[in-house]
């Protein structure tokens, strides 16, 4: 078997045998990892290439945002971090700026943080921790 292929099926079954609260981690790492390659294409004048990246990044954050189950009243504090990323999103690809960049990573980064806190406090096992 090809290392990309052998590649392809462990990242599938990573997914696919993820907890709930894994999946959440592996959503902000993807955010994480697509506003990074934005910022890099934004300060390298790569326009389609931060285009694509930070629409990615938008999509992650607009599905975390779906999901959210509002009968408990800490999803209304995820919806306002969630709906203030998406908006900086937006403007960080219209203007293809890399500090607003910056600022969506900073916030992305605490939440990922404060995430695995919340894992290890409750006892969810990751092999991402």
């Amino acid at each position: 078997m090809p290392i990309p292929k052998a590649y392809e099926q462990y990242k599938n079954s990573k997914v696919l045998t993820a907890s709930p609260a894994e999946l959440t981690l592996m959503l902000y790492e993807g955010c994480i990892k697509f506003c990074n390659i934005g910022k890099e294409a934004c300060e390298k004048k790569d326009i389609e290439k931060a285009n694509v990246n930070i629409i990615k990044a938008q999509k992650i954050i607009d599905y975390l945002r779906q999901t959210l189950d509002m009968k408990y009243p800490v999803a209304q504090d995820f919806e306002n971090i969630y709906s203030y990323i998406s908006l900086r999103l937006i403007q960080a690809n219209m203007k293809k700026d890399p500090e607003i960049l910056d600022e969506v990573l900073t916030h992305m980064r605490s939440v990922r943080d404060n995430w695995k806190e919340v894992m290890k406090k409750n006892g969810v096992a990751s092999t991402m921790i």
